[in-house]
């Protein structure tokens, strides 16, 4: 496969929280609409989420608010030589800043805090000035307890190399807590929405909800799970697993993303991009080729 590193942009450390909720029986997942301005992603929907802040590293410093010790989170939420020790706490932090930043959601522990409590923590979320260590001061000046016990691990994605942005992003997921309503921040997310994976496929395929090429494959991989149960309990066991760095094929008819289990991912051979629009697979299929097809991505045959 050609290298092509020297010419890539650095990778920047990033989490993203998919959050679930079971309604009637049926697993939710919560989306957001990035916002149009934005220079990675604009305009489609995603799992809440973000680069990780220097200050979200440091786990002695963190420790007296957190519901884990050190050993329990590496157990939980460590992964071997894809997950350092030293950058557990930080992913685990930035998951949970950027939730409660886009979304309003705050992972955190409601002992001896109020409903109110986690509504101005919401509402103080929203203020436009907020300086860069805002979360930081409020969670260690509040005495808050972060619930790094409510995150499950569940893919580590590399952005691939042709991409103006790049990241290493962490995907955990969270079951919505109880008592809190999701709200998009209106600035980095315009619109939020609950759906289940098959609908959320459906209006991706539609052009209704434009998806980003991660948040199709992990709806893709939420498929198999029915109900609560069966996803709580992939989550105990779940590893972070290989890290899925795609690789992106440039095309006049649009760009074309191959995944690491596509056959051809490994060779210098070239991908056969012809036809696209006759290769176009229905919603919900499993595939390893997604193609950008007038804005929308679509997972596609070999």
């Amino acid at each position: 496969m050609t290298n092509q590193k020297n010419t890539s942009p650095p990778l920047r450390q990033a989490s993203t929280v998919i959050l679930v909720r079971e309604k009637g029986k049926k697993l939710e997942v919560y989306l957001l609409r990035r916002s149009t301005k934005s220079g990675f992603m604009g305009g489609l929907y995603v799992f809440p989420g973000g680069v990780a802040d220097s200050d979200d590293f440091g786990l002695e410093s963190w420790s007296p608010y957190i519901d884990m010790k050190q050993t329990q989170i590496e157990k939980q939420l460590g992964g071997g030589l894809t997950f350092p020790k030293e950058d557990v706490t930080g992913f685990s932090i930035a998951a949970i800043r950027e939730t409660l930043e886009e979304a309003g959601v705050f992972i955190a522990s409601d002992k001896g805090k109020t409903k109110k409590d986690f509504q101005d923590v919401c509402t103080f979320r929203l203020n436009r000035d907020l300086p860069k260590s805002w979360f930081r001061t409020k969670i260690m000046k509040e005495e808050w307890v972060l619930s790094f016990s409510s995150l499950g691990r569940w893919s580590h994605w590399i952005t691939p190399e042709l991409m103006k942005k790049r990241f290493d992003t962490r995907f955990f997921i969270v079951f919505m807590p109880g008592n809190q309503t999701c709200v998009p921040d209106d600035v980095e997310t315009k619109n939020g929405i609950w759906l289940t994976p098959k609908n959320a496929l459906e209006q991706n395929f539609e052009g209704r909800v434009p998806l980003s090429p991660p948040t199709v494959v992990t709806l893709t991989q939420m498929l198999k799970f029915n109900n609560f149960h069966e996803l709580k309990s992939e989550m105990q066991t779940r590893s972070w697993g290989d890290p899925i760095a795609p690789r992106l094929v440039p095309s006049s008819k649009g760009p074309v993303i191959i995944e690491p289990w596509d056959p051809m991912y490994d060779t210098d051979d070239k991908i056969d991009i012809s036809n696209l629009s006759e290769k176009v697979l229905p919603p919900c299929s499993n595939f390893s080729r997604i193609w950008c097809n007038k804005d929308v991505w679509k997972p596609v045959c070999i």
